[in-house]
């Protein structure tokens, strides 16, 4: 990696943000910036207990001052908190319990590259609470939206949890055309991630 990620740390409890400055500041993937010098590739590491009103407030607040990509560490999450998270540009959830440094950096780097990494059950969970918004909002079919049968095909796999190379080696596309099909449908609908796309498209009954 020759490019490291600005990276700003946030934790209602100083103790907990000292703890994971200290554990991010040594990897060579990172560098830690203030919360003004992040920009749309920079990443929030977030911390909380339990991901309450004042910590999905704060990332609001990042998210109007530019910042698109998130990492949580968190003890727990509601459903519908976590939809609000993913569509405030939450790539990554991840226990308290693994947040080890080498895989808060693995996690980060995914984050700056624009891919989300959600656990399977908090995946399961999401599109569990998008199905529950589906059904008050009637599908609209392909062609109203505009998504083509590649980025349909592309978003389904994405939804399976599938990694950029997994995607290109079953569809038999170039790394390079998944991350452009999946850039081309975040920036048309004015996305956050891979996350908020399924997340949309299951809300609008495409996949």
């Amino acid at each position: 990696m020759n490019k490291r990620i600005p990276v700003h740390v946030h934790a209602a409890d100083p103790i907990m943000s000292t703890g994971l400055e200290a554990t991010m500041r040594p990897r060579p993937e990172v560098l830690l910036v203030p919360a003004a010098d992040l920009d749309e590739y920079g990443v929030v590491l977030q911390a909380a207990d339990a991901y309450d009103d004042t910590a999905l407030q704060e990332l609001r607040r990042l998210h109007r001052n530019g910042c698109r990509r998130a990492v949580l560490v968190v003890l727990d999450i509601d459903d519908a908190t976590l939809l609000d998270a993913v569509s405030l540009g939450v790539c990554s959830v991840v226990p308290r319990s693994e947040a080890t440094a080498s895989r808060l950096a693995e996690l980060v780097v995914r984050a700056g590259a624009g891919e989300a990494a959600l656990p399977p059950d908090l995946l399961g969970r999401l599109l569990k609470q998008v199905g529950r918004l589906r059904q008050d909002h009637e599908p609209r079919p392909n062609a109203d939206i505009g998504l083509s049968e590649r980025e349909t095909d592309v978003l389904k796999l994405v939804a399976d949890g599938l990694s950029t190379q997994d995607i290109a080696h079953q569809l038999r596309y170039s790394d390079r055309t998944v991350k452009n099909t999946l850039h081309s449908i975040t920036t048309r609908y004015h996305l956050n991630n891979r996350a908020h796309a399924v997340a949309y498209a299951l809300r609008e009954g495409l996949i």
